[in-house]
């Protein structure tokens, strides 16, 4: 057998004293079944175990350090020399009670009891066979239970699978102990002289490294095939981790074996350079300590760049980490950390830049005005995070430069449109190949300042997909109260963000996350109107055009009426981008002219625009008004600005049906059906037949059929047509309506009231219909635009038929609708009856 100092195991100690004479053999299999079948006292005085777990047949050699332990072994090495042993659940617990101990255990012999030098005293106990606490019957002054012997016997298992299992546990043992190199190739042989299956079994997992509770597991197991297969388990993980070890270490090894060659050989490279005068790396170190030092760093900062040159001081000059750490000391040293640009707090300056830069926009300039105005007062504050929403075109992204100009600060744009990865806004962390800062930071390094006018370009068009959310990561930076810490995931330390002026963009403001636009101040800019159009066109459009394309300001010029003809006639939007790129195509057309010799200058007349730009392309929708009952005129909102929108109802003899067409969303689809059961719900009100609804299928459409609608607010319209339909009343020609309805009959509010107020200026609309709750909306338009148009507020339904529909029928309702007798038939059991809605 083996001794202490070969065996790092004390559980392999099968020697007393390092006596041969006192060694205990290895039990046989008729040993180990005299063994299970041992008598076992109906008592037992209880030792808890901690950390390890004793079975059957093994030799375990225990110190004794507690009061109540020591008691118990002097007691029971005085009587039989029988105890049992228990082991703890936990065994951080220092006084057990019996709900900390296992309830099955080994009973155990004493075989030799040592007293140690320090006073404390070690047995060597053997296990003997297993038993299960019934209760405790005594716990002063230890433990002393009511046991069960559990059976070990291993009678009635068949001998072929429990074969098939030793030797596949012999097999997996010897391959442990061959690679493990704490154990001596003695254990090997060892194991395999071991006889009886059931000590096998114990012997191999009382010397495993597992914990208390996988090896109490084993213990529990109630036949010694379910012992084996767990057994099993925790061998060949074991092996696997073994094998996976000695796979490190060697790698580790040549790994080392490389750097170590490689090192030396730079070595002596680096001395037959400094002979040669050529060693420049400790000058490097040196100039970025200078540039550290001389720049003006935060505390946290300046701790971190010292520490990243220290380390880059020690690094060899070809390891890959050294250009990382190179790069992220330049990032650090690079950044303005302390560094702001001094604010121009001129406002009557500031209103001259914003009022020559932009035409209109006022609520967006008195905003503006109001932060310099405290910021003068005040003279520091966190800056605000604005939101422009907005339709593309009405100079959201310029007003950014103009604001920088104003105030006197660097420009920074970030467009994020279709970012759909996080670390485009945080950073990448550095174990990444290639990583860098996020976008926020990389920023601010362009700008130079701590404190820049930075802009978030469409942030309604934030993407997510599994490479996370962008939308979550701008939550930090757009929020007043935490982003004077923002942390990037490539620097690791905290950049202060409180004084840099955000400012998003966005074309729809339901496409941005509800948090991310709690954070921020939204500023509404509506779609110009043609007055607006035409003063932005002489003021900027033209003459920047004119200089773009190479011509002299004597050598073109446009009269007011051309201008408004494009307004009108070849563009249609809200913004100005599509009248910029009219106005060029006739600048171009001038400048084609000059260049050729035909002409020296131009003017510009409405007579002219053919030759540039062709025929006309959009014309006033009120010479395709009809005269017949059952059209009405809508005002719809668009992307690009408002537009009339023309509701259509025609009825032919059926069973009651409601179609409707044009590509209509659920909410239009709704308001379609709100409209017919109300005009239904009244009819005799409005002098409507019955028959009407009950023999006349109705359609509903909506022109423009490629284009997909939805929304509420043509609710008014749709009833308005179905109205007319019915009752025979033309609708008049020069009014047009928006709202939602309702089944009680009330006109909601809506939105896109200024751009819908303007599409039915320029279609030569007289008199809008619009909720009462929208008179806000029209307050914020200027009087001038609102010329020859007249608004009326209406609150219910009855009063939009009032002013919309003609007094006088063409034809009798009576007459057209109603269906004589014999022509009646029952209305259809299948569902098919009055009110079916059926989209085509």
């Amino acid at each position: 057998m083996w001794n202490r100092e070969t065996m790092p195991y004390g559980d392999l100690l099968y020697l007393l004293d390092d006596d041969p004479e006192q060694s205990i053999p290895l039990p046989t299999p008729d040993e180990q079944k005299a063994m299970s079948a041992e008598e076992v006292p109906e008592t037992l005085p209880i030792l808890a175990l901690r950390n390890t777990v004793l079975y059957p047949g093994v030799v375990l050699p225990i110190t004794i350090g507690r009061d109540a332990s020591l008691k118990l072994v002097r007691d029971a090495f005085a009587g039989d020399r029988l105890i049992g042993v228990v082991a703890q659940r936990d065994s951080e617990v220092e006084n057990p009670t019996p709900d900390d101990l296992y309830r099955v255990g080994t009973v155990a012999s004493i075989l030799k009891l040592i007293k140690m030098p320090d006073g404390s005293k070690s047995i060597v106990i053997q296990g003997r066979r297993r038993f299960e606490i019934e209760e405790y019957i005594q716990t002063e002054p230890y433990f002393v239970a009511k046991v069960r012997p559990l059976d070990d016997s291993i009678e009635g298992v068949d001998e072929v699978e429990l074969q098939a299992r030793v030797r596949s546990i012999k097999e997996l043992a010897v391959q442990i102990v061959n690679l493990s190199p704490n154990l001596p190739s003695e254990a090997a042989y060892a194991i395999q002289n071991i006889e009886s299956p059931s000590f096998l079994i114990y012997f191999i997992a009382s010397n495993l490294p597992i914990d208390v509770a996988a090896k109490q597991q084993l213990l529990e197991a109630r036949s010694i095939l379910e012992q084996a297969d767990l057994l099993m388990q925790h061998l060949s993980r074991e092996l696997q981790v073994l094998q996976l070890s000695q796979e490190i270490r060697s790698r580790v090894k040549s790994d080392v074996d490389r750097q170590q060659r490689e090192y030396l050989l730079r070595q002596q490279l680096k001395a037959i350079q400094e002979e040669l005068g050529e060693a420049d790396e400790m000058a490097e170190i040196e100039e970025l300590r200078k540039r550290a030092e001389e720049k003006p760093l935060p505390e946290h900062a300046r701790k971190a760049v010292f520490k990243e040159i220290e380390r880059l001081s020690r690094m060899n000059p070809a390891s890959p980490d050294y250009a990382v750490t190179r790069n992220y000391i330049d990032w650090i040293l690079e950044l303005p950390w302390l560094e702001y640009s001094e604010d121009h707090l001129d406002l009557q300056e500031a209103q001259r830049i914003l009022d020559e830069d932009h035409y209109g926009l006022e609520q967006v300039k008195k905003r503006i005005l109001e932060y310099l105005a405290v910021l003068k007062l005040k003279g520091d504050m966190k800056a605000p995070i604005l939101c422009f929403v907005g339709p593309p075109g009405v100079g959201k992204t310029s007003l950014g430069k103009s604001i920088a100009r104003a105030l006197g600060r660097k420009f920074v744009r970030v467009s994020l449109g279709g970012v759909r990865d996080e670390a485009e806004i945080r950073g990448h962390r550095r174990t990444y190949v290639g990583a860098l800062p996020g976008r926020i930071i990389q920023g601010i390094k362009k700008a130079g300042t701590s404190n820049p006018v930075f802009m978030l370009d469409e942030i309604d068009k934030l993407g997510a997909d599994f490479r996370g959310d962008p939308a979550s990561a701008l939550l930090e930076v757009l929020d007043p109260e935490q982003n004077y810490a923002f942390s990037d995931h490539y620097l690791e330390l905290e950049y202060d963000l409180s004084r840099v002026l955000f400012i998003a963009t966005a074309n729809y403001l339901d496409l941005i996350p509800a948090p991310l636009r709690d954070r921020m101040e939204i500023i509404e800019i509506s779609g110009y109107t043609q007055d607006e159009k035409l003063q932005i066109a002489k003021r900027y459009l033209v003459p920047r055009q004119v200089e773009q394309h190479g011509l002299k300001p004597e050598q073109f010029s446009i009269t007011d009426e051309a201008l408004r003809e494009i307004i009108d006639g070849y563009t249609r939007e809200s913004g100005v981008r599509q009248l910029e790129r009219t106005i060029a195509s006739v600048v171009r057309g001038v400048a084609k002219k000059i260049a050729m010799g035909e002409i020296e200058s131009a003017h510009v007349d409405v007579g002219d625009l053919k030759e540039y730009l062709g025929a006309r392309k959009y014309f006033s929708e009120v010479a395709e008004r009809t005269e017949e009952p059952g059209v009405a005129t809508g005002l719809a909102w668009t992307p690009v600005g408002g537009d009339i929108l023309f509701i259509e109802a025609s009825a032919a003899r059926g069973n009651g049906r409601l179609i409707l067409t044009g590509q209509l969303g659920d909410v239009m689809k709704e308001s379609a059906q709100l409209a017919y059961f109300y005009v239904k719900a009244h009819a005799e009100e409005l002098g409507i037949p019955l028959d009407a609804f009950r023999y006349w299928d109705v359609h509903v459409h909506v022109p423009a059929g490629a284009v997909p609608k939805d929304g509420p607010s043509a609710g008014v319209a749709l009833l308005t047509a179905l109205a007319s339909l019915f009752t025979q009343r033309r609708v008049r020609h020069t009014v047009a309506m928006t709202g939602e309805i309702t089944l009680r009959g009330l006109v909601l509010p809506v939105g896109g009231i200024k751009e819908k107020v303007l599409a039915a200026k320029r279609a030569g609309i007289q008199t809008v219909l619009l909720p009462e709750k929208n008179q806000k909306d029209i307050e914020e338009i200027k009087p001038e635009s609102l010329e020859g148009l007249e608004i009326v507020y209406v609150r219910r339904v009855h009063e939009v038929l009032e002013r919309a529909l003609e007094p006088e029928p063409v034809r009798d309702p009576n007459e057209v609708y109603r269906v004589p007798e014999a022509e009646r038939a029952p209305v259809p059991a299948n569902g098919a009856s009055s009110g079916t809605v059926v989209a085509e």
